[in-house]
């Protein structure tokens, strides 16, 4: 028997999972869009709709697994990449089951579960003609793709919570 003390707070707040050698304890993500504080980083700022669309991919991204990107409207999700060991990876996978289901990306938002590290996922979503992108920054080189939405007259907006878990 291993006395642990106050370990595990009793609010439930902890997710445990077992791995090979061990245990993850990670921090439960029991956020909502109403307790986030929206900041508009780019210079075009969302369309109403686009905001409606934002809030609905940022929910849905929020119970998908690592690396996530979702593709949505205000009222459907169109593609999800998810488990990759790459962002671009799982944005191209999600654009290719959106083809493969005969949706299009055009006019769609992008939402991410952390932040893109790299340009070349907002590359890859204005390739697709994604509108406005969410996400929560906190990247080195958040500064960089921020420039590249504004480039590509894409919306960007940072929640400052992330939801990638494992």
């Amino acid at each position: 028997v291993l006395e642990t003390g106050k370990f595990m707070p009793t609010d439930n707040a902890w997710a445990l999972k077992s791995i090979e050698g061990g245990l993850l304890l990670q921090s439960k993500d029991i956020s909502s869009w109403s307790d986030i504080e929206i900041k508009i980083v780019t210079k075009r700022v969302p369309t109403d709709s686009e905001l409606k669309a934002l809030e609905f991919a940022w929910t849905v991204v929020k119970f998908v697994k690592s690396n996530a990107v979702v593709y949505t409207n205000e009222t459907s999700t169109l593609g999800i990449g998810a488990g990759q060991t790459s962002r671009i990876m799982s944005a191209r996978i999600g654009a290719i089951k959106a083809k493969d289901e005969g949706l299009g990306l055009e006019g769609a938002v992008m939402a991410s579960d952390a932040f893109f590290p790299f340009r070349d996922s907002i590359d890859a979503a204005a390739d697709h003609g994604v509108l406005a992108i969410i996400q929560p920054g906190g990247s080195l080189r958040d500064k960089e793709v921020i420039k590249v939405a504004d480039e590509h007259g894409i919306s960007m907006v940072f929640t400052g919570i992330r939801h990638f878990r494992h």
